[in-house]
């Protein structure tokens, strides 16, 4: 195991041309090749994102909830109260709302992602929300004494009863054919699928709704001179309406899946006191079950609307994160890939100098009365060893370019940390910054492209830095070990002295935007932690407390090439 004293790495002689471009080789031979792809296909909307035991124990506690309140109410249900003549219209325009709100998200994701089971769903809110809007419009005393449209007694009864009865049957459909609807490819197709499925819905609900307004006295009665109680039919279809919104409830709950599924039944749920009411605890309307029961409903409408928009905002978070995360990489690889160039125009600005500087000299002697030959020979050989010098640098950097298209990732550590420190040279010396190595040597590759080790390694030594700025510059110092473990894991740690991570920020210092410096963006950590994870490694805080921080890197060897 060698020892190395970070002063005579930078401060003393510049490596050789070769040794840059080697490490420069090692760094970058992944630039070419296409990234590690071990991601699965990202679910983009909520019927196809699986539900969590999280968001079991959501749907969970808002049920036992719902059940809970109806329990409370059910005692008082057949208590009457006065008739408040603008609790339907509000509530009603206000379910509306949401549903037909729900309907155009559902629409939206169908077009994302075109299924058939989603696009009846998507249908049955539109249904539900206009016929909702309908029923306010017929219901006596709502927007006018009668009724703005029906008959003003049996006419929001039915619009009720296809309101309730429509829309568990496209819950019906979906629930059936979710599973075996292939999704089509988004487009104008599905745009078109939707503008179809409208077009066939208003027909739908404008025959239906002239059905029972224009013609109510030839269907049967629910209401008879008295628009506050049913007739015993209007009891009978309540108990087929919760029957048949059970049956739907059912089918979810066999065939339960995805986050939808899972709120669908919540939605579906919040529906039952509707009909448990009218068959169990009163059949008469301005009673406090009947206001409640309405209640009920009003919260099933509104449940999967909240549920699509936080799923929707959390979506987006989640794809802000990434496109920042990868913006962030990116510019990093910029950096890298600057810093690098920066290195090899230093590298071979030096032969170059020397080259002028001999010729000048050269013609010099030349020139002289009596030139000393063999002095004009050192000079000339001494242009040919720096001429070919400058030719090693360009050699290896064109060997380097060649690889990165063919070769795969594997990177040898401690030449990447002496390039990072060389890199980083300006940085550690403005700041007063030591830093000592211990490599083992003789480490195998690893299975990680030089860029992204870089880049990692690059960030811990910038966190290094940054850690250390509040202590004396006499106690700043960096130390850099790598190992090998069972000759399978290579380690890479790298300690400060700084005044190390507080205990409340330890277990989120890995986590996106999450920083514990000024001006920072929390990103860096975030980043290397996932490079070393996509390729089978890990990085970890291995300690930090007032004396320091250590990071560890553990990465895999690299698979030895096979024979072609």
């Amino acid at each position: 195991m060698s020892q190395r004293k970070f002063m005579g790495l930078v401060g003393g002689a510049t490596a050789s041309g070769p040794d840059i471009a080697q490490a420069g080789q090692r760094s970058a031979n992944a630039a070419a090749k296409p990234a590690h792809d071990d991601e699965q296909e990202f679910p983009l909307i909520i019927a196809n994102m699986p539900a969590t035991p999280r968001q079991k124990a959501w749907a969970v506690g808002v049920a036992v909830s719902l059940i809970v309140v109806a329990a409370v109410i059910a005692p008082f249900a057949r208590i009457q109260l006065g008739q408040i003549n603008g609790f339907v219209p509000v509530l009603q325009t206000a379910l509306s709302l949401a549903e037909l709100i729900t309907a155009a998200l559902l629409f939206a994701q169908f077009a994302i992602q075109p299924r058939r089971a989603l696009l009846a769903l998507a249908s049955g809110y539109v249904f539900s929300g206009s016929f909702a809007f309908l029923q306010t419009l017929a219901f006596p005393n709502g927007y006018a004494p009668a009724g703005a449209i029906g008959d003003g007694l049996n006419s929001p009864a039915w619009l009720y009863v296809l309101w309730h009865s429509v829309f568990p049957a496209t819950i019906l459909v979906y629930g059936f054919t979710k599973d075996h609807s292939p999704a089509d490819r988004p487009g104008r197709a599905a745009v078109a699928a939707i503008a179809i499925a409208i077009g066939c819905i208003a027909a739908a609900i404008a025959g239906l709704t002239w059905m029972v307004t224009a013609k109510a006295e030839y269907l049967p009665s629910f209401y008879v001179s008295d628009v506050r109680h049913q007739t015993p039919l209007g009891n009978q279809v309540n108990l087929i309406l919760l029957l048949w919104n059970v049956t739907a409830l059912a089918v979810l709950f066999v065939r339960m899946r995805t986050i939808l599924d899972l709120w669908l039944m919540v939605t579906l749920l919040a529906y039952l006191p509707n009909f448990l009411v009218a068959i169990i605890g009163s059949s008469v309307r301005f009673t406090i079950g009947w206001y409640a029961a309405r209640g009920f409903v009003l919260v099933g409408s509104c449940m999967l609307l909240t549920v699509l928009l936080i799923e929707t905002m959390f979506l987006y978070s989640s794809l802000a994160s990434v496109i920042a995360l990868q913006r962030r990489e990116r510019a990093n690889r910029i950096l890298s890939i600057d810093a690098v160039t920066g290195a090899i125009a230093h590298e071979l600005r030096s032969p170059l100098g020397a080259i002028s500087l001999n010729a000048a000299t050269g013609l010099s002697h030349l020139r002289a009365a009596s030139p000393e030959l063999e002095d004009l020979e050192n000079i000339l050989c001494d242009i040919e060893a720096d001429g070919n010098r400058a030719a090693d640098v360009i050699s290896s950097i064109r060997e380097m370019t060649i690889k990165t298209g063919h070769g795969g990732a594997s990177t040898n550590v401690e030449d990447i940390v002496e390039l990072a420190l060389r890199l980083l040279k300006h940085d550690l010396l403005a700041n007063g910054v030591s830093v000592a190595t211990e490599f083992q040597g003789n480490i195998p590759p690893i299975a990680l492209d030089g860029t992204e080790l870089q880049q990692i390694v690059l960030n811990l030594c910038k966190n290094a830095i940054d850690a250390m700025s509040s202590v004396p510059a006499d106690q700043r110092e960096l130390r850099m070990k790598t190992g090998l473990d069972g000759g399978t894991t290579v380690h890479l740690s790298v300690e400060d002295s700084g005044t190390g991570i507080s205990p409340s920020d330890q277990e989120r210092i890995f986590d996106p935007f999450f920083t514990t410096k000024q001006g920072g963006m929390g990103l860096g950590l975030a980043i290397s932690s996932n490079l070393a994870a996509r390729c089978g490694g890990k990085l970890r805080l291995v300690k930090s407390d007032v004396k320091g921080s250590v990071f560890e890197l553990e990465m895999p060897i690299s698979a030895p090439a096979s024979v072609q």
